[in-house]
C-alpha cells in the first residue's frame, strides 16, 4: 500500500497562502521491472476507464446519445461535438501515417481535431480514429468501424496502435506522436526532421512537415505546405496551397489553421512528459514498497522538470510580429477559461512573442495532471511553489518577472486548488 504524502491540495494551499501574503535526470536508479503498459501495475488494460471517449462510447452502446450517421461528414460532426472537440482545431495532414497511411496523402489529408484530453483524426473514406487522455493511464486509442449508412459505428479499443504509440523505445509508455515528414506525392516520407521531438521547444523552423498550414505570417519559415517530387534523380521540393490537391469540401472546414498548429504541440509535449513521469513514479514506488521516501531524489528530478515545462522554460519565440490564429478557434479555444477573481486565465493568449500571456500552461487544469501520482504531485507542488514565490526560484526562472509570477500564484490558488478532477461531458 502507498505511503500517503500530504495531499496536492492542502500543500498548495499552505504554500500559496505564505506566498501570497507576505511571501538531475534520474540518480541512476532504473526500474527492473518493465516501465510501461505491459507493467500490471498501472492497470492499463483493466476497466473501467475513465477517458471521455470511454463515456461516449458507454452512452452510444445504452442508446442515452445518438451519432448522425447520415454521411461520413455528420458522423464526424456529431463525434466531435460529442466529445466537446471543436472543429476549428482542424489541422490537415498530408504524410500517410497512422494505422490508415495507405489512404492518406497530399491528396487525400488527414484531418486531426482535439481538445485538452482528447484527440480525433479523421480521413475522407476512411474511419474516425481518437486517443483520449485517461487521468491515470494516458493516451487510450479507439476506432470507430467504417460508416454504414443509418447504422451506428462500433467504437472499439485498438491494441494495434501501441505498436506506434508504445514502443520499446518510449519504454512502453502510451504516448502521442508528433513528427515533421516531408512527403511525396503519394504521402510516403522523403524527408524527415524533428522525430523524437516534441514540445514548445521545437525550433519552427523544423515543424510542420507533412502539415498544411493557413493563416501563418509570410516571415515563419517551416516545413509544412510543401511535398517532394524526383526530377532527374533530384528530390526538388514543391509548394502546395491547401485545396490544390484535394476537395476541401470533404471536410468540415477548408483551413488548417497555425494556431492549433501550435497549441497542439505544446500539448502534446506537456501530456507526454506527464504521462511518462506518471508510469515512472508507480513503478519506483511499487519497487520500493510505496516508500515515497526512498525515491525522493528521483521524483524531485521529475517534478522539476515537468514544471519547467509547465512554466514555459525553453519556448521558442514565436516569429517577429507574432501570430494571429483565427477568430473561431480563439473563441473556441477561450470559451473554456477558468477565470479568477483577478480577470485572469491560463488560457488567456499573447501571440506577440509568445503563446501565452501568463506562462503557466493551461494544461495544469487537465486530465493528465489530474492524474499525477499523490506523491509525484507533492513534490510538483513544491517545485511551482519554489519557482513562483516572489523572492525565490533561482536563475532558472528568472525569465518569469515578479508580476507575472504573482498573477499566475493568484490563478492558481482559485482555478486549480478549488476544483476537483476535470468533469467530462
Amino acid at each position: 500500500m502507498l505511503e500517503r504524502t500530504k495531499s496536492p491540495a492542502a500543500h498548495w494551499a499552505t504554500t500559496l497562502a505564505t506566498l501570497l501574503f507576505g511571501s538531475i535526470l534520474c540518480t541512476g536508479v532504473r526500474a527492473a521491472e518493465p516501465i510501461g503498459v505491459s507493467n500490471p501495475v498501472h492497470g492499463y488494460d483493466a476497466p473501467p476507464s475513465r477517458d471521455r471517449l470511454a463515456k461516449l462510447k458507454g452512452e452510444v452502446e445504452a442508446g442515452r446519445v445518438t451519432l448522425d450517421t447520415s454521411d461520413e461528414l455528420a458522423l464526424l460532426r456529431s463525434v466531435l461535438r460529442s466529445l466537446d472537440v471543436p472543429a476549428t482545431s482542424q489541422m490537415l495532414v498530408t504524410s500517410a501515417t497512422s494505422f490508415q497511411k495507405t489512404i492518406i496523402s497530399p491528396k487525400r489529408p488527414r484531418a486531426l481535431y482535439f481538445n485538452d484530453d482528447t484527440y480525433v483524426g479523421f480521413v475522407p473514406g476512411g474511419q474516425i480514429e481518437v486517443i483520449s487522455i485517461d487521468p491515470d493511464r494516458g493516451g487510450m486509442f479507439y476506432i470507430f468501424n467504417r460508416l454504414e449508412r443509418g447504422k451506428v459505428p462500433r467504437i472499439r479499443r485498438s491494441e494495434n496502435c501501441l505498436t506506434c504509440h508504445a514502443t520499446a523505445k518510449m519504454e512502453e509508455i502510451p504516448q502521442l506522436v508528433i513528427e515533421s515528414v516531408v512527403p511525396g506525392i503519394t504521402g510516403g516520407g522523403e524527408m524527415a526532421f524533428r522525430r523524437d521531438q516534441h514540445g514548445h521547444g521545437v525550433p519552427l523552423e523544423d515543424r510542420f512537415g507533412g502539415w498544411l498550414v493557413t493563416g501563418g505570417p509570410d516571415v515563419l519559415k517551416h516545413r509544412g505546405n510543401v511535398l517532394v517530387e524526383w526530377k532527374k534523380g533530384q528530390a526538388v521540393e514543391r509548394p502546395i496551397k491547401p485545396g490544390e490537391l484535394y476537395d476541401p469540401a470533404r471536410f468540415p472546414l477548408p483551413t488548417s489553421d497555425l494556431l492549433p498548429h501550435l497549441l497542439h504541440e505544446h500539448q502534446i509535449g506537456f501530456v507526454n512528459q506527464a504521462v511518462a513521469a506518471s508510469y515512472r513514479t508507480r513503478v519506483l514506488l511499487h519497487e520500493n514498497a510505496g516508500k515515497a521516501e526512498a525515491v525522493s531524489a528521483e521524483l524531485e528530478k521529475l517534478a522539476r522538470e515537468l514544471v519547467r515545462y509547465l512554466l514555459f522554460a525553453d519556448e521558442v519565440p514565436l516569429p517577429k510580429g507574432g501570430v494571429e490564429g483565427s477568430k473561431e478557434f480563439k473563441a473556441d479555444f477561450l470559451a473554456k477559461r477558468r477565470i479568477a477573481s483577478n480577470g485572469y486565465s491560463l488560457r488567456d493568449l499573447d501571440l506577440k512573442t509568445r503563446l501565452m500571456r501568463f506562462r503557466c500552461s493551461y494544461m495544469i487544469e487537465s486530465s493528465a495532471f489530474a492524474g499525477l501520482p499523490e506523491p509525484l504531485r507533492y513534490h510538483v507542488d513544491r517545485e511551482l511553489a519554489r519557482a513562483l514565490g516572489p523572492e525565490s526560484g533561482g536563475k532558472e526562472y528568472a525569465y518569469l518577472p515578479a508580476d507575472e509570477k504573482r498573477v499566475i500564484r493568484e490563478v492558481l490558488a482559485e482555478t486549480v486548488l478549488n476544483s476537483s478532477r476535470p468533469q467530462q461531458k
